[in-house]
């Protein structure tokens, strides 16, 4: 990875080797953290960060959750991630807000610092390279996601990520693209570190918050993209053996985006490319930077 020039952490604009954390900082040994990822891109009227406010809604939301008080405003914060694309010279890229316990207190509910860093650096699809055209073959993991009233799903807090990174590694080693997970209950959850949308008969289902997901923006972003453009959206509980039975099957986040499935476990999804709706909704979703799709919402923060 070539690493940016610049980082923003407690305040200023410092050098990138200069962000250190201890060793024996609390989010080093309990995973004390909490982050959002946010895309800039190019658009016809310059680099616009895509939903910003959104992605630190949810920021200070997670934070609250573990109590942490993040000790910078929600302007504050908003400023710093456009001052860190405009340092670092970057126009389309990939933002990481990110707050977390330092140094202080040893035990689990000890009183630390809050500490606060934004990064941004280039990064194409999370997937790899021509995924959003080939899409990618996905497997069911054997990890599940965890039940409710054990870690809250709906937090974007780096512990979460334990779960991921077990889905992530294991279809990887398998020789897949990508994990899918199955909730608690035996039903489809969502992928690794993506929500899953699956499409019968031109209707768009996708699993719902309750399902152990993590609410993503992007899945909203898609939802209502759709249902603007005439595509019916049913949130459902549905079962591992519809990922079979789809006429398609897509991934998204931020990373992400918007990502074909064409196989799962081996078995082919539809014809094994990305369907028509996959492609209205990439179209929908890509031309919102492209000027193609009018950002009715004001989804678009001009870096400035």
């Amino acid at each position: 990875m070539n690493y940016p020039q610049f980082i923003w952490q407690n305040g200023k604009i410092k050098p990138w080797a200069e962000a250190t954390v201890h060793v024996m900082a609390h989010v080093v040994h309990y995973g004390s953290s909490v982050f959002e990822g946010i895309r800039s891109y190019e658009t016809p009227k310059g680099p616009a960060i895509f939903r910003l406010g959104d992605h630190l809604k949810r920021l200070y939301m997670s934070a609250r959750i573990y109590d942490m008080e993040i000790p910078y405003t929600f302007d504050e914060l908003a400023d710093a991630c456009r001052a860190t694309i405009r340092a670092n010279k970057l126009t389309k890229a990939y933002l990481r807000p990110v707050v977390y316990r330092s140094l202080g207190g040893f035990g689990l509910s000890a009183t630390t610092p809050i500490d606060v860093a934004v990064a941004t650096w280039e990064m194409g699809p999370y997937l790899g390279p021509g995924v959003l055209e080939t899409g990618i073959d996905a497997c069911v993991s054997s990890w599940q996601r965890m039940a409710p009233n054990t870690i809250p799903a709906g937090s974007k807090a780096g512990g979460n990520y334990l779960s991921g990174q077990l889905i992530a590694r294991e279809a990887r080693r398998l020789g897949f693209g990508e994990g899918i997970a199955l909730a608690s209950t035996g039903l489809l959850s969502e992928g690794a570190g993506e929500n899953l949308f699956l499409v019968f008969d031109g209707q768009l289902h996708t699993t719902p918050v309750s399902a152990a997901i993590l609410n993503g923006i992007t899945r909203h972003t898609l939802m209502t993209l759709a249902r603007e453009n005439g595509i019916e959206v049913i949130e459902r509980d549905m079962p591992r053996e519809y990922l079979y039975l789809a006429d398609e099957v897509l991934m998204c986040g931020t990373a992400a985006e918007v990502t074909p499935i064409r196989s799962v476990d081996g078995k082919i999804v539809g014809e094994g490319k990305a369907g028509p709706i996959t492609r209205r909704l990439q179209d929908l979703y890509f031309g919102l930077f492209s000027g193609k799709t009018a950002d009715q919402w004001n989804w678009l923060d001009p870096v400035g």
